[in-house]
């Protein structure tokens, strides 16, 4: 059977964006021939996105797009929670819906998954020769600062524990109990894939189109900090 990869795709004030990012994901072609379930979260969004979302939906008539939304912004964690009880692929994938990751690189994850050298891929902007813009410096020392300190506490030796794209054999995110709502979940995620040792986690080098604050990107400095406390709290309590 060629299987089924599920794609999650949390989405907040994105009416620029969430279209092309729709279109993008629904046409790339996957290895083997495995299909896609698309399951997009709107998370409480206030300008047109939602209007965007129900209008891309219809139109395609297809089975292989859930619609999920909130009535106010809950965050990343809560949409990827929402999203979870839906979840019918083998594998699943996290998709942000503003573009700066490329969906053709799907593949490069799935291949590892396939061939069972991994149960878990990372797709790093760090490694990898594909095409770059950013992470922006201060996101790029934060990130090499919080992901050491998270490797020194899990014995993992990644590169960038703060990519979106994080791709699972469905069954163990399933396994995993999340408790961030927000940004956080993506170190609360790697402190508790690292207290499971037989779990094999891998990374591969991907794209990466970053967006600065001008463009719309969302995350702050108190996500910064709320980042920093997780590693800490799901590592060492």
């Amino acid at each position: 059977m060629p299987g089924k990869l599920t794609i999650i795709i949390p989405c907040f004030n994105e009416e620029e964006y969430v279209e092309k990012v729709l279109n993008r994901v629904s046409s790339v072609e996957l290895i083997n021939n495995m299909a896609k379930e698309i399951i997009i979260v709107d998370d409480g969004s206030r300008d047109n996105t939602f209007a965007i979302i129900e209008s891309f939906s219809s139109s395609r008539n297809q089975k292989n797009i859930i619609v999920i939304r909130h009535s106010q912004n809950k965050g990343k964690g809560a949409c990827i929670k929402s999203a979870l009880p839906r979840v019918s692929g083998q594998f699943l994938v996290i998709q942000d819906a503003d573009l700066e990751y490329n969906p053709e690189d799907f593949n490069l994850m799935l291949e590892p998954l396939l061939n069972g050298k991994a149960d878990v891929v990372l797709g790093s902007r760090f490694k990898g020769n594909g095409v770059h813009r950013g992470p922006f410096i201060l996101h790029k020392i934060v990130n090499r600062v919080y992901t050491f300190i998270s490797n020194v506490l899990t014995g993992q030796r990644l590169t960038d524990i703060h990519t979106c794209y994080k791709m699972f054999k469905t069954e163990i995110l399933e396994n995993i109990t999340i408790r961030e709502q927000r940004f956080g979940v993506d170190p609360e995620i790697i402190a508790k894939l690292g207290k499971k040792k037989d779990i094999k986690i891998i990374e591969v080098g991907i794209s990466y189109f970053g967006r600065n604050f001008s463009e719309g990107k969302k995350i702050s400095w108190h996500d910064g900090f709320r980042a920093l406390y997780c590693i800490l709290k799901y590592n060492l309590f």
